[in-house]
Formats: C-alpha cells, structure tokens, sequence
C-alpha cells in the first residue's frame, strides 16, 4: 500500500509523545508498506531530523516553513491577529501555507497514493485544499484536543487568559467536529477518546482505535538503579500543561513530601524549560531541571517515583507506559492516567 503520511513537524529529537507514538507506528508500517513522509521543515538546523526520517519512511516531502515562535512581541502579535481576523483556532491557523498545499497536491498526483494520512489536525485544512479525494482520508488523533483547550479553560486563573482559552476551546470544539466530519475515518489513541468522537461529537467514521504501546527491549529494568526519595517528572517542557502541572506541584505537593523525607528531591526530565520552571531550581536547591537530553532512562533509572501531576491533558500519557516499562511506580492524577487501560490504586 502507497501511504502518505502528513504531520506538522519532523520527528526527530523524538522529544515528545507526540513524536514517539508516530515513529513507533511509522516505523512498523514501513516495513509492509511504502511511506512517504510529509512536513513542514524549519529553515535552519533540520539536517539530522531529515537524515532521520529514512528510519521511518522511504520517501520524504519537505516544505520549507518559519520556526514557530511561542514566546515574544511576534508570538503575541500572532495570537491577537488570529484573535481578531480569523475564526480558525491560533494552533491550525499558524499552519496554513500555500507551499505545504502545493506540495501535497503534487506528492498525490505523482504517486496517487492509496491512503493519505493527517497526523493530528494541524495540516488538515491543508489537506483539503489540496483536493485529496476525501474516500482516502484519514485522521490521526492523538488527543481530543478540543478537550485540552476546554481544561485549559477550567483551570485557568488569570482572567485573560481564561477568557482566551474559551474562545480557543470553542473555536476548536466547532473545527474539530467539522473537520473530523469531512474523513473518510478517524482513528484515536484510547478507547475513551474514541467513545468521545463517535458519542459526543456523533461522528459515524470513527474507526477505533490504536492502543499506546512501548519498547520493552528499550525501556527495561536494566536501568534501574532507584534512589530513595527521588522524584522525576518527564515532559515536554515548552508544552502549557506540563509546565502548569508541575509548577502546581512543586507550590501544593512536593513542600508535602518534603516534611515526611528531608532529603526528597524532584528532577524534572525534557526539552526547552520555560523560564516559570528553571526558577524553580532557582529557587529550591532540592530541584533539577535537565533541559534536554540525549536519552531519558539513566534520568528515569535514579527515581523512586514518577510522577504525573497533570490538571489537563488527553490521548494518552506515553510517559506512563514508558516508567512502568523501566518497573518505575507511577503516582499520577487521574487526568493523567485519563486513556490509559490502568488499575488505579
């Protein structure tokens, strides 16, 4: 089968969830099918993502895009142009391009490809465009995102950022109904993102859905060497809610900890650490921020306990899969176990 595979990033640092779940898929399909791999590319430091990309994928499609800012005067200048001149949510407006609907439009007429791929919803609208037939579309659902922006809205406290987070909630909620709509079929990660496309939102093209797994060969016990009173926390640390999670967790939790076992310490493990998280090392000597790193499970190997305070989330939390793997017990809310077949205890 011919596959073309669509999503908004390279996959490599396989830094994120996001990026992990679709390497590991990528990286089965391949083998039995013939991948071409479709996404945006920044302009400058993408040669070792793209050397990657033969990992997972026997053809590549590249389309030159702008690295998207996500802090500074152009960043906000963005999200209030959206705000005002756009009814599409910021986080698919900001990927709309010509070139990227160009590209698309001629990778299908060269290779007519047997099923076209959107991995998440961010090069949808590109997609359609693009004038694929709509009997080869699939969607990827990582997450029911419109169920992030709405949590996002709930815990909010700042009153202008919780007004923005409704707007974005609802604009998602409508675009994400609507463009799901307009696939041949949708595919989620758990069974309850699955239940929540075909009940809640009354999609009939819900096709199932893919369960998380974990490279048990990778992440084993070999790595374990736990030492007592040592927290960790894995995430993507340029994402909003993990670095909400964890920020609620050092100011309501860890102080907790820390009155039962002195010597408890907190390492928190992933890449672009905004500048809310460094302070907490700052400001507590008993706290590691590590940035990014080459490779997670030494990190993961020292913790007695991992921990996932996350407040808002969906899909499903790899980072769960990956501690259990390691034998790493996992202390979590329940939103982030939320999609995960667990027995909470």
């Amino acid at each position: 089968m011919r596959i073309l595979w669509i999503k908004a990033d390279l996959l490599y640092p396989l830094d994120s969830g996001g990026r992990i779940r679709t390497f590991q898929m990528l990286k089965e399909l391949n083998s039995k099918h013939e991948i071409t791999y479709l996404a945006l590319s920044p302009t400058s430091d993408a040669e070792l993502a793209k050397d990657h990309a033969v990992n997972y994928s026997s053809r590549q499609v590249w389309v030159d895009s702008e690295t998207q800012a996500k802090s500074g005067l152009r960043f906000y200048a963005a999200l209030l142009k959206n705000l005002i001149f756009s009814d599409l949510p910021y986080v698919i407006e900001k990927y709309k391009s010509e070139s990227a609907i160009r590209s698309i439009a001629d990778a299908e007429s060269k290779s007519r490809f047997d099923l076209v791929v959107s991995d998440f919803l961010s090069m949808s609208t590109n997609i359609i465009d693009a004038g694929i037939s709509p009997d080869k579309l699939l969607v990827f659902q990582h997450n029911v995102e419109s169920q992030i922006w709405k949590r996002q809205f709930e815990t909010a406290s700042n009153r202008i950022v919780k007004a923005y987070m409704y707007i974005q909630w609802k604009r998602y909620d409508r675009f994400e109904r609507e463009m799901c709509a307009r696939f041949k079929g949708v595919v989620a990660v758990s069974e309850d993102d699955a239940d929540r496309f075909a009940n809640e939102f009354h999609l009939k093209n819900v096709l199932g859905y893919v369960p998380t797994g974990v490279d048990l060969e990778y992440f084993s016990d070999a790595f374990r060497t736990p030492e007592r009173g040592h927290l960790v926390f894995l995430g993507s640390m340029d994402w909003r809610p993990n670095v909400e999670g964890i920020i609620e967790f050092v100011a309501s939790v860890y102080p907790l900890v820390k009155a039962a076992y002195p010597s408890a310490r907190l390492t928190i493990i992933g890449r672009n650490p905004s500048h809310s998280v460094i302070q907490l090392q700052a400001a507590d000597s008993s706290i590691s921020v590590t940035g990014t790193v080459e490779d997670v499970r030494p990190y993961l190997g020292k913790g007695a306990v991992s921990v996932v305070p996350l407040r808002v989330g969906g899909g499903t939390r790899i980072k769960i899969f990956e501690s259990m793997a390691m034998g790493l017990p996992v202390v979590s809310t329940t939103t982030g176990a939320e999609g995960c077949p667990l027995s909470m205890g």
